[in-house]
């Protein structure tokens, strides 16, 4: 469980810099740059991130499981991934529907990731993964509607045809998922009962 912590840590922590302190993150950027600043994030970021996957996967079969899922949870979790995955590609169509009226569509789709896998799992390792990303999720949405109030954030008119592409893609995307890619990926089908 230490690797999946120390990954969340790294991950997050780095995520987050501007829910603790926009103006810090901006001090920093101006003192080493924008290249390095961004370059510095990514690895740490993904240094993080292969943290996470190889402590979860570590740690996913041996943790005391704490509650068991609802009947029907499996359903409700592909259900909010359907429309997670939608919110996902929404963020690639910037002017969607989708997009101009949630403002940070990533954001949302990984909190109603966060909380269908709650849902479906009740292992001490499935609350520390995916209540840290449904923590950090809401705290990084209240800090960017904030953040956006603050500085008059005006958002594009809505297209239609975008709007279109983002909920194909995110069909497509779900479509693959549960087609075999998570059983391939994470050894767990979504369609397994």
């Amino acid at each position: 469980m230490a690797i999946l912590v120390l990954g969340l840590v790294i991950f997050l922590g780095l995520h987050s810099t501007r829910i603790v302190s926009e103006s810090g993150r901006e001090r920093a950027i101006a003192r080493i740059g924008e290249g390095p600043w961004k370059g510095i994030n990514s690895l740490l970021s993904a240094i993080g991130f292969v943290l996470i996957v190889w402590g979860f996967a570590r740690t996913r079969y041996d943790a005391p499981q704490l509650w068991a899922p609802l009947p029907g949870a499996r359903h409700i979790t592909m259900l909010l991934m359907l429309v997670a995955l939608i919110l996902l590609a929404s963020y690639l169509f910037k002017r969607s529907h989708i997009a101009v009226m949630t403002h940070h569509p990533m954001l949302w789709s990984v909190l109603l990731w966060s909380v269908g896998h709650l849902l479906a799992n009740g292992s001490a390792a499935d609350l520390t993964l995916f209540g840290a990303f449904l923590v950090w999720s809401a705290a990084d949405l209240a800090s960017s509607y904030a953040r956006d109030r603050r500085n008059g954030v005006v958002y594009p008119a809505p297209e239609l045809a975008a709007t279109a592409g983002a909920v194909v893609a995110g069909v497509v995307a779900f479509a693959v998922l549960i087609g075999g890619l998570h059983l391939w990926l994470f050894g767990v089908s979504p369609l397994a009962m």
